[in-house]
């Protein structure tokens, strides 16, 4: 099948942080959709584009890479999508993008891509930052180098987007224009007999007949096929021939590895001069910058100072918009009751949805503060900063500086952020930051954190930066957890040697509004849709289960007395409600309250901790339908803040005091209540054990923090 009869299909490759995502977003606009790659549940964008001449041409968005070099499954994507192996088929045209600022360690993998034979067009990106680093680039005379079509762009600001599109055009009508006899020859003579050798045990199909593509895929077997790597399709025969030749190597001294990327770079450090030229400076903004953000100490000071000063803002500037969502869902339950006849229906209606769902999104605000932040860290280079400064510390844990990156994800999701794990080149690394990754804060956890620090300190009583102590507080208690978790874990039950931390840094940009905003929405419609399905599912079978069976009228009012009632029993019937503490839900909750009363929890607290067993978020809406439904008949309009400040004990006491919020806050940082992270983790292991593990101990772990918080306040006198 030629170009002219199917679509042709374009392949975005860079390394990360080079604009590669921003080019394909500005490239594809509202037409991108995510998939898996066949046959791994890893996610990938496709979009399109219309060139003149071929109508649409899909574009494929490749996962960021700084050479094809793979150990993992994941990580042998990279290779398998820009050369077509199986079972991906083999692109028509790979854009590479490059930061320009950064040009020859860029090209190495432009080299790697014009070894395979591939028709590519190299993005030059970033040029607009050339004079702040004292650089200059002749693209000409790149272009004659490389022997391939060479663009400047500017991704963030579409410069250059139409040269590039022509770029691509010209390269699907005539793919000789992309084509360049061999680049570099390897000026180790027993290099190139390993490549020869090597080379005859590729497969023919990975081939395709073209004997530059041999070489190619036999240089990256050398660097990629070992022992503990977790590549999958390459034949015995290849393995076993690749082991062989490496351990002649190590036997006369020489490695490999080092030859051929020497090699590479060889050839870039002889033609560069010819294309490249840097004018000697004084530090640059980001050297000056990173001289006080990389500050072992005052770096960490400064981000402990950032991250109150983001919590804070989450309060500050979200309160008055919680304020207007519950007024809007406070007149939606009342008009709801106005205008609908009492009954089953309508309490379904006003008690469950609209109070279940209602008690969660007026968090939205939090919400998608909280993405606004940390799309901003992600997009000015502050994240990589800050998985820097934690490296330190991972590393006196054992666990690879890397896995922070997917841990700081974790802030968000822990569903992506366990999926991002597959970068890890060991599974033993990949593993471990599995079982630590839902200890740390997500968004789902926020909206339980704004309603007890709310409970704690009320806004209108609220001292500056008070709450957002508290909320800060709680982020670096959960960190915490999670690297000495890791640090115990990566000691006993997965036990294993450190590798080295490699990190690009890229230079400090400003934002890119448009991308943050793109995130923000992505962020708030998945927790819309959960809030539209999962929760409002859970939701409403809650409601029913604290809503029946009802006692029957006639029998409760006719009933005589005949035995005893306690005051204490009394009490709770009158303040509880006897149809809601008798209810399925109420029985169950009343069934746990032996175990969760040394936490302070009271059987409420316990009907809500269930349910959150399905989404933290759930705890929200199903103390929301608890307190609504323990209104009774009466029909003053309540939030559920409100709700939260006049629990009581059967004595009176207050439920919800400042050690009882701590203790329960404590409990939602530890215990791992969310299915979907439970059911990713067995998807990614293959196996119930880890998943089965991972609950276990984190909930264990949490009984036991918030026993220790609750207990030991009370016998402090709190």
């Amino acid at each position: 099948m030629t170009i002219a009869t199917r679509i042709p299909c374009v392949a975005i490759a860079g390394n990360p942080n080079t604009g590669k995502t921003t080019l394909f977003n500005r490239l594809t606009g509202a037409r991108a959709k995510v998939g898996n790659y066949p046959g791994v549940t890893v996610e990938r964008q496709i979009g399109s584009i219309e060139l003149e001449g071929f109508g649409k041409v899909q574009v494929m968005d490749v996962p960021g890479t700084y050479s094809l070099s793979a150990r993992s499954r994941e990580e042998q994507l990279a290779i398998q999508a820009v050369a077509g192996l199986h079972p991906l088929e083999k692109p028509d045209v790979v854009v590479c993008v490059v930061d320009a600022t950064q040009l020859v360690r860029n090209l190495y993998l432009v080299l790697q891509l014009i070894e395979l034979d591939t028709p590519i067009v190299c993005a030059l990106n970033m040029t607009d930052r050339l004079k702040v680093t004292g650089q200059s680039i002749d693209v000409k005379a790149l272009k004659r180098a490389l022997g391939v079509p060479v663009v400047p762009i500017v991704a963030p600001k579409g410069t250059g987007f139409e040269e590039l599109r022509q770029a691509i055009g010209e390269v699907l009508k005539d793919p000789r224009k992309a084509h360049v006899d061999w680049p570099w020859e390897s000026p180790e003579p027993l290099l190139e007999a390993d490549v020869l050798t090597v080379g005859k045990e590729i497969p023919d199909d990975w081939v395709g007949g073209n004997e530059r593509r041999r070489r190619a895929l036999a240089l990256w077997a050398l660097l990629s096929v070992e022992e503990e790597d977790e590549l999958d399709s390459i034949p015995e025969a290849l393995r076993n021939l690749v082991a062989r030749r490496r351990m002649l190597a190590d036997a006369s001294g020489r490695r490999i590895e080092e030859e051929i990327i020497r090699s590479r770079y060889g050839w870039l450090d002889a033609h560069s001069p010819g294309f490249l030229k840097e004018s000697p400076q004084s530090l640059s903004l980001t050297d000056k910058i990173d001289r006080v953000l990389l500050n072992p100490t005052v770096g960490f000071a400064l981000f402990i100072a950032f991250m109150t000063v983001l919590f804070q803002s989450i309060f500050a500037w979200a309160d008055p918009l919680i304020g207007w969502i519950e007024v809007l869902f406070e007149w939606l339950g009342d008009t709801t009751v106005a205008v609908m006849p009492g009954g089953f229906f309508r309490d379904l209606l006003v008690q469950g949805l609209i109070a279940g769902v209602g008690g969660v999104l007026v968090f939205l605000p939090q919400i998608l503060l909280l993405f606004f932040f940390i799309g901003l860290m992600e997009d000015t280079g502050y994240m990589t900063r800050i998985a820097y400064l934690m490296d330190r510390v991972m590393r006196l844990l054992g666990l690879h500086g890397r896995a922070f990156v997917p841990m700081l994800s974790g802030y968000a999701c822990a569903v992506p952020a366990i999926l991002a794990t597959r970068t890890m080149e060991r599974s033993r690394d990949r593993l471990l930051t599995m079982m630590v990754v839902p200890l740390m804060t997500c968004s789902a956890r926020l909206p339980v954190y704004g309603l007890l620090i709310a409970a704690i300190i009320p806004p209108d009583h609220a001292r500056p930066f008070t709450q957002g102590l508290l909320l800060t507080g709680m982020y670096l208690f959960s960190t915490l957890i999670a690297l000495l978790a890791a640090g115990v874990l990566g000691r006993t039950v997965l036990k294993g040697s450190r590798v080295p931390f490699l990190m690009e840094m890229p230079p400090y940009r400003l934002p890119h509004w448009p991308s943050i905003v793109r995130m923000m929405w992505q962020r708030s419609s998945v927790f819309i849709r959960e809030a539209g399905t999962i929760i409002l599912a859970c939701t409403v079978g809650m409601w029913f289960l604290l809503s029946y069976p009802k006692a029957p009228e006639t029998e409760s009012a006719q009933a005589p007395v005949t035995s005893p009632i306690s005051s204490d029993e009394k009490a709770e019937h009158e303040i509880g409600g006897s149809d809601l503490r008798n209810s399925y839900a109420g029985r169950l909750g009343r069934s746990v309250e032996p175990i969760l009363k040394p936490l302070g929890f009271d059987w409420k607290i316990g009907v809500g901790l269930i349910g959150a067993f399905a989404a933290r978020e759930v705890f929200v809406s199903t103390m929301a339908v608890v307190y609504g439904l323990d209104d009774g008949e009466d029909e003053t309009s309540h939030t559920l803040r409100s709700h939260i400040h006049e629990q009581r004990w059967p004595d009176g006491r207050v439920v919800y005091t400042p050690l009882v919020c701590f203790s329960l806050m404590a409990f939602f940082a530890l215990a791992c209540q969310c299915m979907s992270t439970v059911a990713v983790v067995k998807r990614e292991t293959g196996s119930w054990r880890w998943p089965i593990f991972l609950f276990g101990y984190t909930t264990a772990m949490a009984w036991v923090a918030s026993f220790a918080i609750y207990q030991g306040g009370t016998l402090l006198g709190f």
